[in-house]
């Protein structure tokens, strides 16, 4: 089975690719999804997962966001095979404030407009780009809205928050925490990420669309996620008291995870703590 990974040397994209021991579609490697002839290596492939995105939320980038985030899906869409596979990376950041009404969301919770930035809404317009041209061209399709996902650091990448918060533990850099360290986050390593991805592909499911995180299992407040930092590492985290931040939308975020469970019979295998570890080593 040939599987590509679009993003395949970013920060979770690096992981992905080595798990599958994949091919490699992007910048880094020379190709672009928004090159036609570069998107066009898709149709050689039985499992296409894309993670390749623009991921910069400032007014200044919306073009930028749009172009590479519907526009590159759509070219690799139109090269995808008969009977293949496509996993497209969302956010969970696709609903916007409606999940703060929820103590787990599910994938029902509304997703019109409330604010989302472009990169959000980018996400959401390709979610229904991947379900016409699946449905169109009779390949399989799969939507992970994920959520925290994080990965033991690598070269040239730049760590989400979890990342951060090592990196600062680590050097003693100070950590700034927003609405004074009590929103709260589910958090999920790289390779349940992975597991995922295989566990779709080895699967029946014509088209799936699923919330992707911890779970409640593997939730943690910011404040309570720096004290695990420093329990795995072993070392004192210096917390910025003094740093007024806003507060994250949505200011809480779980995912519910019952209709991955009972679809694909898959659960996230690895604890918070096992995870953790594996950005010090």
């Amino acid at each position: 089975m040939r599987i590509l990974v679009t993003g395949g040397s970013g920060y979770l994209g690096t992981h992905i690719r080595r798990y599958f021991t994949a091919d490699d579609l992007s910048r880094r490697s020379n190709l672009d999804i928004l090159n036609v002839q570069d998107a066009q290596m898709a149709a050689d492939y039985d499992v296409v997962i894309h993670l390749a995105a623009c991921l910069d939320k400032s007014p200044s980038s919306t073009q930028e966001v749009f172009l590479t985030n519907v526009e590159g899906t759509i070219n690799l869409l139109r090269a995808m095979k008969r009977d293949s596979v496509f996993i497209f990376a969302s956010t969970k950041d696709v609903y916007g404030r409606f999940a703060d009404k929820y103590a787990e969301i599910p994938e029902d919770c509304p997703t019109l407009y409330a604010g989302q930035s472009a990169l959000e809404w980018s996400k959401l317009i390709a979610e229904r780009y991947v379900e016409f041209y699946a449905h169109q061209d009779n390949f399989r399709s799969c939507i992970f809205r994920l959520s925290t996902v994080y990965a033991p650091a690598s070269p040239g990448n730049r760590p989400n928050f979890v990342g951060h918060y090592a990196e600062c533990v680590n050097t003693g850099e100070p950590i700034r925490l927003p609405g004074k360290g009590v929103p709260r986050r589910d958090l999920l390593h790289v390779d349940d990420l992975a597991k995922a991805c295989e566990a779709f592909i080895e699967s029946v499911i014509g088209h799936g669309l699923y919330n992707l995180g911890g779970g409640r299992r593997n939730s943690v407040t910011l404040r309570e996620l720096v004290h695990r930092i420093e329990a795995v590492s072993s070392l004192q985290a210096v917390v910025d008291e003094t740093a007024n931040i806003p507060d994250p939308v949505p200011f809480n975020y779980v995912s519910d995870l019952s209709r991955i469970m009972q679809e694909l019979d898959w659960s996230p295998r690895i604890s918070l703590e096992e995870g953790l570890a594996t950005l010090f080593t």
